[in-house]
């Protein structure tokens, strides 16, 4: 007895017509066109980023309405140059005054007005794009007797990358401190501008390539 459903892909011997294996594709027994799949948990990380990582007020390292605050806006793209729709950005910078809302800097946990130093943004909506309310961090020691140009530390979560990327975000209007600047002096000259956020109209934006020819600088820490 025959079972009810059979083996998709046994060729039955001496079959009346011409016999196709099925596609994996529901409802049909021919492959049509090309066979896209869908991401699964077990080819990739990160589309759960936003499931608990994330909170309704992340993107607010800078509450609304404090002076001085603006947005840095972004696109994440993979080595194709596609946007990456549930990446997710974690900030951290100083005050404007240098300061860090933490116990652990050595000259004191500071606090500011308005402002906690911390945010995260998901990629969802815009699809691929980050966004974080903040303020212009001042310049901090960098432990030589010199100081840092300002700017805000940055890791990046993303499906396909098991840890996190980690870089920063410096400003391109802040040409003399950065020229100052050990970590960004350090970098090849051609590839310091893939950290320089530019002025746009509500604040900064700097797309983040984590592949690629424009592949951004990332730090191993």
């Amino acid at each position: 007895m025959s079972e009810p459903f059979g083996n998709p892909l046994l060729v039955v011997p001496d079959a009346p017509g011409p016999h196709q294996p099925r596609s994996g594709r529901r409802g049909s027994g021919f492959l049509d066109g090309p066979l896209r799949l869908g991401t699964t948990p077990s080819a990739t990380v990160g589309p759960y980023l936003a499931i608990g990582m994330t909170w309704p007020d992340g993107a607010w390292a800078a509450e609304e309405g404090t002076a001085g605050a603006f947005w840095i806006r972004g696109r994440i793209l993979d080595g194709a140059g596609d946007l990456v729709a549930d990446a997710m950005v974690e900030t951290w910078q100083a005050d404007p005054d240098g300061g860090f809302a933490s116990p652990e800097d050595p000259r004191g946990a500071a606090s500011y007005p308005g402002f906690r130093g911390f945010a995260r943004s998901h990629t969802a909506d815009p699809p691929g794009e980050f966004a974080v309310h903040t303020l212009k961090p001042g310049r901090v020691p960098d432990g030589d007797g010199g100081l840092q140009a300002p700017h805000i530390d940055v890791s990046v979560f993303a499906r396909g990358i098991l840890d996190r990327v980690v870089m920063r975000i410096y400003f391109a209007d802040e040409a003399e401190a950065n020229a100052e600047d050990a970590v960004l002096r350090a970098l090849p000259e051609d590839r310091r501008s893939t950290l320089l956020a530019t002025p746009a109209d509500d604040g900064y934006r700097l797309d983040i390539h984590l592949q690629g020819e424009r592949e951004t600088v990332f730090f191993a820490v």
